[in-house]
């Protein structure tokens, strides 16, 4: 059965345009094609990255943002209670509020209580400053050496300047030996991302966040084994391009450099919009769909590949508009905001309430009603205003 399976997988009519079989896709000495056995490589470079990454962000980026005087912020913690505990890991981490009441009467707690250890239980939980830094020092290095070796490997290949060469003499292309490191280079790091997905900063766009990783290490994938790797380099510098101007964004808005921030994000917002809202339609999914069809009838590799490609136009246009709202934002407020897709800390204004409350029934701060006579009193004493009432209705200045 398993053969059965292999042998349907790897039809020619899937991979390779119609009249071209494997056949016509074998070696020799002087000509190498991609090999989908090529990809298995991509995993332990990842382990390898996720390694490299772990002792770079303990070794240098740690240190470097004590240096710059990143900060975490203290947090109250949750007081260790086993029945909330159990309740936080196994249930939900946000109850609702007849939930609260029967955590409450099994603790015998006050519900505001129950509502406190919930809220600094789920502050416990969230990534520190210095982690956020960790991450997007990483993420900017590897971007930076990712783009600038697409660069090197790009910059004298034909199909970087006239589109049209990505398609002659498609699907027999030689492999490359620049190109077969580059897409190693970019298939591991992506791997990596999803090994490290569950102990990473979980922003708001967490599943668009899975979907954009997938569809890329499918997309870089297929387009290894079909020997769309001329249409594949392309895309990835592209995105590479404005991933170097989002990292030391966040690095500087971590390190509270406001004016350095805003201005890298204006420069990461014109880059993005361009490259992902036209440069990759006209470069990329305009190339594909209809410069392709000068070479090759449709098949279905064609098809599948488009339609990954537009998976990701999609992302980009999700994005966009965040960005945009961003902007726009920032156009209002002559500053940039939050990232939007953070999620918020909750903070303890309850408990502050709770102690003005204290106070107010220990007579520091306590303010009657108003009284029938239409003035407030304080502590019993004499009235706030500058008038004494009579009985007789009138008032007399003081």
């Amino acid at each position: 059965m398993a053969r059965s399976l292999y042998e349907w997988l790897w039809q020619h009519e899937f991979w390779l345009p119609p009249g071209i079989t494997w056949e016509d896709m074998q070696e020799s000495e002087d000509t190498h094609y991609p090999q989908p056995r090529d990809l298995l490589l991509s995993i332990p470079f990842a382990l390898i990255l996720v390694v490299i990454r772990c002792a770079f962000e303990r070794a240098i980026a740690l240190p470097l943002s004590t240096k710059l005087g990143v900060k975490d912020k203290q947090r109250p913690k949750a007081q260790p209670n086993p029945v909330l505990e159990t309740f936080y890991s196994t249930r939900r981490k946000n109850p609702e509020e007849g939930e609260l009441l029967s955590l409450a009467r099994q603790c015998d707690l006050p519900v505001r209580k129950v509502e406190k250890w919930f809220r600094r239980r789920r502050n416990m939980d969230r990534p520190s400053l210095s982690k956020k830094f960790g991450e997007a020092c990483w993420r900017f290095t590897f971007y930076i050496i990712s783009f600038f070796t697409g660069l090197a490997v790009l910059y004298d290949k034909p199909w970087l300047w006239d589109h049209r060469e990505c398609w002659t003499g498609y699907p027999q292309q030689p492999l490359q030996p620049s190109l077969f490191w580059y897409y190693m280079l970019e298939l591991s790091f992506y791997w990596s991302l999803v090994f490290t997905l569950p102990f990473d900063v979980k922003r708001k766009d967490f599943k668009e966040q899975i979907v954009h990783h997938a569809a890329t290490i499918f997309l870089i994938s297929f387009s290894y084994c079909a020997n769309y790797i001329r249409i594949g380099t392309l895309v990835m510098v592209i995105h590479d391009a404005s991933d170097c101007f989002l990292e030391p964004t966040k690095i500087f808005n971590y390190m509270k450099w406001k004016k350095t921030c805003d201005s890298l994000f204006m420069i990461f917002s014109a880059v993005f919009l361009i490259s992902r809202l036209v440069i990759y339609p006209y470069t990329v999914l305009y190339n594909t769909y209809y410069y392709s069809m000068e070479i090759f009838q449709p098949f279905f590799g064609y098809y599948f590949v488009n339609v990954l490609l537009i998976i990701l136009q999609l992302l980009h246009v999700f994005w966009s508009c965040l960005i945009i709202h961003m902007v726009y934002k920032f156009l209002l407020q002559g500053t940039m905001e939050k990232d939007m897709r953070s999620d918020t800390e909750e903070s303890d204004k309850d408990e502050e309430r709770d102690k003005i409350r204290e106070k107010e029934k220990n007579g520091i701060t306590y303010f009657s009603n108003i009284t029938s006579n239409g003035y407030i009193q304080r502590n019993g004493s004499e009235p706030l205003n500058n008038r004494a009432h009579l009985a007789n209705g009138h008032a007399k200045e003081r």
